[in-house]
């Protein structure tokens, strides 16, 4: 399973290329960081390789990929529900019964060092504490390719520190695994890091 972007090239109505000839190839087995300066197209390149936008040219092919799952800036929860039920319900579509659920999903909790808040409400949990969360949630779902868009964009610094911490975890998942962020921290977390400012460079100057 892999994933593979050959002379990616992109621009919206009215601007240059966000990237031009983007090429690279993405294996699971460690989380890559996808960086570059505000509007350089990190959350369009995770577009594009989900699928849901075309790009203007170059190819995507996903080797092997059958699920996609995306981890947005801002935490979305169901608010009355524990951290635990986020977790077991993605479980439970995997022909695991409730106990065997429940046991799984404190496994994945405790990668995310969430153990502790399992049995709070979502509305209770902290910035971080969400964020983590939903993280945790995305591993659950055992997705061939995970998106993380900005994970650390809505938190402070302290914060953000134990969201950077667990990306590990979303390593050690068998997904392949692509993060847009702008943190150095995030970046310095992850295995390998493709920098969108240098197809930014590749990009012809338009008249």
């Amino acid at each position: 399973m892999h994933l593979s972007v050959d002379g990616l090239t992109h621009a919206f109505p009215g601007t240059g290329p966000l990237f031009h000839g983007l090429t690279f190839e993405v294996r699971p087995g460690g989380a890559t960081a996808v960086v570059g300066p505000s509007g350089s197209g990190k959350s369009t390149l995770l577009s594009i390789v989900a699928g849901w936008l075309e790009p203007d040219a170059g190819t995507v092919t996903r080797h092997g990929v059958e699920t996609v799952c995306w981890v947005f800036q801002n935490p979305h929860g169901v608010a009355r529900r524990t951290a635990l039920d986020h977790v077991v319900l993605p479980l439970l579509t995997q022909d695991l019964t409730r106990s065997e659920a429940q046991d799984r999903a404190h496994e994945i909790l405790a990668v995310f060092d969430l153990a502790d808040v399992a049995d709070r409400q979502f509305r209770r949990l902290s910035g971080g504490e969400a964020q983590r969360l939903m993280l945790a949630r995305a591993v659950a779902t055992r997705p061939d390719l995970l998106l993380v868009d900005e994970p650390t964009a809505q938190l402070d610094l302290r914060t953000a520190r134990t969201v950077n911490d667990v990306l590990a975890g979303i390593s050690d998942s068998g997904a392949i695994v692509l993060v847009a962020t702008h943190d150095p921290h995030t970046r310095d977390a992850c295995a390998d890091v493709l920098d969108l400012a240098d197809a930014q460079r590749a990009a012809p100057v338009l008249p």
